[in-house]
């Protein structure tokens, strides 16, 4: 009997990249979003609304104007009369004048007039007067959540690479997204081989010892587990021919081939001559107990791996060299216990006596070591739960958690690891799109302002901003240059030709939040109006319709104009351009990326920074942009 001898064993990271030499990606897919869960995105999605797409109150109470509640308290309530209610899912029918109120649920649309809201809490029923006594004075903006809270349009809602859970899901169909562009799973044919085999269910007779097979039924499912869809095909023999047409069909139809069994030296291994003399061998014989007798290859296009024969050491070997493959192939993440422990990377101080389930999110220092910081963009925002990695249980007496205080992470999902890189900052489409060149980036739309702030509280690697603001312990590690004005429809039929045109004429303007850098450097131009007309700023604000409404997205106030909302809004040149629209230039801003020099070799921040230094290609694809070279 001959047998055929391993004469060389393979260390395992020559394995390792034996099977990583082999293309098991599938092709890109479009799946319905009902049916997305666990699959993983292959392109970037992007919000086209904002949302919530209204202004809409946060409490039960009555939507008024701030201004009527100046210096009202206990002791001395205001009285507003009532002029209707507003009801969640319904159009308002009121609009609130000087001294009026109308009554509001929670989620309902902000009537037109109103600029805050009141939580009946804090009022008193006046029946006689069909009005309210209000308790308390409010300011603009008050208990209200502004249409694009949540997310802005044209911001970056999920990036490639993301596998989708029941929190992505939900962010997506508040964006009204019915199908997602996902990564192909590699259909993966597995073969178990040997005359002694038979499926689960059909007799076995042990007197000629059969067996039941195992390794098909334990083999499909950590494929599935891995990310993969598995497919059964017959037992095969030791038969020569048998065995090639089988393996040649299974080829034809999958990107990875497995088979168990047969893989050893005794001359009845048909598969070691197949893969030999009709394919290509690249590994025959592993240096690792279990599994020396792994067999690496490919057939007809396909890849092959072959397992050993004992159940146990066909998953061990699975686990080890296959499955990785598997999942780098479908995008699928390494994974992970359901729990995880960390440091808090701020002090979060909490005394309602209560036990708090927080929010959390991961990231990771320089030597990664695990970093825990709270996530909290109130119950109603969707983000929060894409943001979220798990909770912290609170215990009723612990007022607050200190930096570098251990706790445990209740993970949602034992797949969930920290991000490469996590960086939050100016909403600006060339960082969505050097982002998608990093793998498994986490970034908060935030504006200058907001990471500034989150670098220099150490829970950031880096921060997008504009200007020149510096912060002490950062080093900037890119720049880039983007065009900004006003946006206006196809035409500009308002012949609107600059900022003095807000002040001066009946435009309807919206505006960015005060976060935002590019709201900052729009002010540094309202200031130099100012100066030549020798008026104060907050004046030639106040004459502009529409300064105080304010979005987050840097699409938002353009699709507020292309839909008629408003006459001109706050921009960049590119998303002009993106969305066929007028532009009227007002000037350049700077924008950097800052890393904290405590995070600044990290390997996230180092990628990152390489992208910006390789990305003159992707700057020239925004109109408007240009990359600053060190």
């Amino acid at each position: 009997m001959s047998r055929k001898e391993f004469r060389e064993l393979s260390d395992p990271e020559t394995a390792r990249e034996a099977i990583a030499s082999l293309d098991l990606r599938a092709d890109d897919e479009t799946a319905e979003l009902a049916s997305a869960r666990g699959r993983v995105l292959s392109e970037r999605v992007d919000a086209t609304m904002d949302v919530p797409g209204f202004d809409r109150a946060s409490v039960d109470g009555y939507a008024l104007r701030a201004r009527d509640t100046f210096g009202a308290d206990e002791a001395d309530p205001v009285r507003l009369t009532v002029v209707g209610e507003v009801h969640a899912g319904a159009e308002p029918a009121v609009e609130i004048g000087e001294g009026e109120a109308a009554e509001i649920s929670t989620g309902a649309v902000v009537p037109p007039g109103a600029d805050a809201v009141v939580m009946v809490e804090r009022t008193d029923p006046d029946p006689d007067h069909d009005a309210v006594l209000v308790r308390t004075s409010l300011a603009p903006g008050d208990r209200i959540m502004f249409a694009g809270a949540d997310i802005g349009a044209g911001e970056r809602a999920v990036g490639p690479g993301t596998l989708l859970t029941s929190r992505e899901i939900g962010l997506l169909s508040a964006l009204g997204v019915d199908e997602v562009p996902v990564r192909g799973k590699p259909a993966v044919g597995i073969i178990s081989t040997g005359d002694e085999l038979v499926r689960p269910g059909e007799r076995l007779r042990s007197e000629a010892g059969e067996i039941y097979d195992v390794n098909s039924y334990t083999t499909a499912t950590a494929v599935e587990e891995a990310g993969g869809t598995p497919r059964l095909y017959p037992h095969a023999g030791d038969d020569y021919d048998a065995m090639e047409s089988l393996l040649r069909e299974a080829a034809e139809d999958c990107d990875l081939v497995l088979s168990s069994g047969s893989t050893s030296a005794s001359a009845v291994d048909v598969i070691y001559r197949v893969i030999d003399e009709q394919g290509e061998l690249l590994l025959h014989g592993v240096s690792v107990k279990p599994g020396k007798p792994m067999l690496v290859g490919r057939l007809d296009g396909s890849a092959y791996v072959g397992l050993p024969g004992y159940p146990v050491s066909a998953l061990t070997i699975f686990r080890t060299f296959v499955a990785p493959a598997i999942r780098d192939a479908a995008g699928v993440p390494e994974p992970e216990t359901a729990t995880v422990d960390g440091a808090m990377a701020v002090r979060e101080r909490y005394s309602e006596g209560r036990l708090r389930y927080m929010p959390v999110g991961l990231t990771t220092d320089v030597d990664g070591r695990t970093l825990v910081y709270p996530v909290d963009k109130g119950s109603g925002a969707t983000t929060s739960l894409v943001e979220a990695d798990g909770v912290v249980a609170v215990p009723p007496d612990v007022e607050y958690l200190e930096k570098g205080e251990e706790v445990e992470v209740t993970l949602f999902s034992p797949d969930i690891r920290p991000p490469t890189l996590f960086g939050a900052g100016e909403d600006d489409p060339a960082v969505s799109r050097l982002l998608d060149r990093i793998d498994r980036p986490r970034y908060l739309s935030s504006g200058s302002r907001q990471g500034l702030r989150r670098l220099r509280d150490g829970v950031t690697d880096v921060a997008i901003v504009t200007g020149d603001a510096t912060l002490e312990d950062t080093t900037p590690i890119g720049e880039w240059s983007r065009e900004w004005g006003l946006i206006v429809p196809q035409g500009n039929p308002d012949e609107v030709a600059g900022v003095a045109d807000l002040v001066d004429r009946d435009l309807r303007f919206v505006n960015r939040t005060a976060d935002s850098g590019l709201r900052a450097t729009f002010e540094g131009v309202l200031d130099v109006v100012a100066d030549d007309r020798d008026v104060e700023r907050h004046e030639i604000a106040g004459s502009i319709e529409g300064f105080e409404r304010s979005v987050r997205g840097h699409e938002s106030p353009a699709r507020n104009v292309l839909d008629g909302r408003a006459d001109v809004g706050l921009g960049l040149r590119t998303t002009a351009d993106t969305l066929g629209m007028g532009f009227v230039p007002c000037g350049d801003e700077r924008v950097r990326a800052l890393a904290s020099d405590d995070r600044i070799e990290k390997p996230g921040v180092r990628a990152f920074a390489a992208a910006i230094d390789d990305g003159e290609a992707l700057f020239d694809t925004l109109t408007g942009y240009r990359v600053e070279k060190a």
